[in-house]
């Protein structure tokens, strides 16, 4: 299953987890025979909005490319076109589940407009395939000195038939049907800071505090009663821990990073007995690799992907900016067993490689980034001889929205590659070509 995560103020990317097989380490070579010379097949153009506007999410299913938008969702057909459906929120959205039911199930986060001080309380389950919002739910206190008001949450995820949204007021959760499993207690000195599923499993990030500081707890829970299966303990005082990978358990923690990426350290844990063990821990050295979190938030860590069957974590170098030639980055793959980096392939000219997602074979699928002047490529790299074959070229005509487009999203998928703004804003005064405005999304292709 191929999950998308947030990059904090740059590229949503996939997070996937694979059933295919890996290897021996190494470093390989590249090969670009059979590249696809990619087309602009459809652009969707940005709404007109007085200010910022949140409009995170997107995804593909085998029926639809579906992007959100203000105070909407959209189905669009896979190679673009008009939109084939439209499902109406009421108010701006807040967060977008990227994981998806086998069903073509997924959560969503919005507002409610029609309140004085609209705030992220509307928990949507929407069917994917059918362009339906199936239920919208609010989540409310229980406890001897609960409030009536509707709970806001900071962001919503789904695994194990369950959908549940976390924030600093604690977490909720329902079933696919609609039924509430759970709700913050407030007499409860603990809460959930959010969750991350993905197939059966839902893990839950709790805090309490404890001596005046925070205490943090990464647990594998029922999705259906939020029994803890296993639970382990963050080294007390780091505030925020984020979910990479539920299977293998993989979390990042911030202990003093300073290099943006809201992430200093990736941990794999063993949650197969009731407490959780640590198998390793990768630092990120102050920035020698790259990967982007959301700060706070438990879900929203990118540029990065975990292979179950190889036991690795594979992660992009940092941007070599200066290279005159050669390739800009490395991508290292990391043994979740020892921490330590076992093989690598080169990235190439150009903007830098960073991890996708994994091929059913196992092989990782890494997005280049666009350069002013060179459109984003897609690469395939075999993980057993870390050689690299470019899958597809893009156009330079959308190098200049790629590489000014500080917020966007990317699926790789049939062959196509889908790219979509996470916000919508008015037009950048700084640009120097009107007919190059950044739209709202795109998708790239073979015609």
């Amino acid at each position: 299953m191929v999950a998308l995560a947030l990059v904090a103020g740059g590229v949503w990317l996939a997070v996937g987890s694979d059933s295919g097989d890996d290897g021996g380490g190494g470093k390989g070579g590249d090969s670009a025979s059979g590249t696809v010379d990619a087309q602009l097949l459809n652009k969707i153009p940005m709404p007109k909005v007085d200010e910022l506007v949140n409009t995170p999410g997107m995804w593909v299913t085998d029926k639809n490319w579906v992007k959100s938008d203000v105070n909407k969702i959209v189905g669009y057909p896979l190679a673009g076109g008009a939109a084939a459906w439209e499902i109406p929120l009421k108010g701006e959205l807040c967060w977008a589940s990227p994981q998806v039911t086998e069903a073509g199930l997924t959560a969503v986060l919005f507002q409610d407009d029609s309140t004085d001080n609209p705030v992220c309380t509307q928990i949507g389950l929407v069917d994917l395939k059918k362009g339906k919002l199936l239920w919208t739910k609010q989540g409310r206190e229980t406890g001897e000195w609960a409030s009536d008001r509707p709970i806001m949450f900071d962001e919503v995820s789904i695994g194990g038939d369950t959908v549940a949204a976390g924030g600093i007021s604690g977490g909720a959760a329902w079933s696919i049907d609609g039924k509430p499993l759970w709700m913050p207690d407030d007499d409860e000195d603990c809460s959930d800071n959010g969750y991350v599923g993905e197939g059966p499993k839902l893990i839950a990030v709790r805090e309490c505090e404890v001596s005046g500081s925070p205490q943090l707890e990464v647990q594998t829970v029922d999705p259906k009663t939020r029994a803890v299966k296993s639970s382990y303990k963050v080294t007390s005082g780091i505030e925020y821990a984020h979910v990479v990978s539920t299977d293998p358990l993989v979390i990042g923690v911030n202990a003093g990073d300073s290099s943006g990426a809201g992430v200093s350290d990736f941990l794999a844990i063993d949650d197969s007995g009731k407490e959780g063990k640590l198998l390793s821990k990768f630092g990120m050295q102050g920035g020698k690799y790259e990967a982007d979190c959301e700060a706070t938030n438990v879900g929203g860590c990118a540029e990065i992907a975990v292979s179950k069957s190889a036991n690795k974590l594979y992660l992009g170098t940092d941007y070599r900016a200066s290279a005159a030639s050669g390739p800009s980055n490395e991508i290292v793959a990391i043994d979740l067993k020892t921490g330590k980096v076992t093989a690598k392939a080169d990235g190439a000219e150009g903007g830098p490689l960073v991890p996708v997602s994994l091929d059913k074979d196992g092989s990782l699928i890494a997005y280049q980034e666009a350069t002013l002047s060179q459109g984003s490529a897609v690469w395939r790299v075999d993980t057993k001889s870390y050689e690299k074959k470019k899958l597809m070229q893009n156009p330079e005509e959308t190098a200049f929205i790629e590489s000014v487009s500080l917020h966007h999203q990317v699926i790789y998928a049939g062959g196509r590659l889908y790219i979509g703004n996470s916000s919508a804003s008015k037009p950048s005064t700084d640009s120097s070509d009107p007919d190059k405005k950044s739209p709202l999304a795109l998708v790239l292709g073979a015609k």
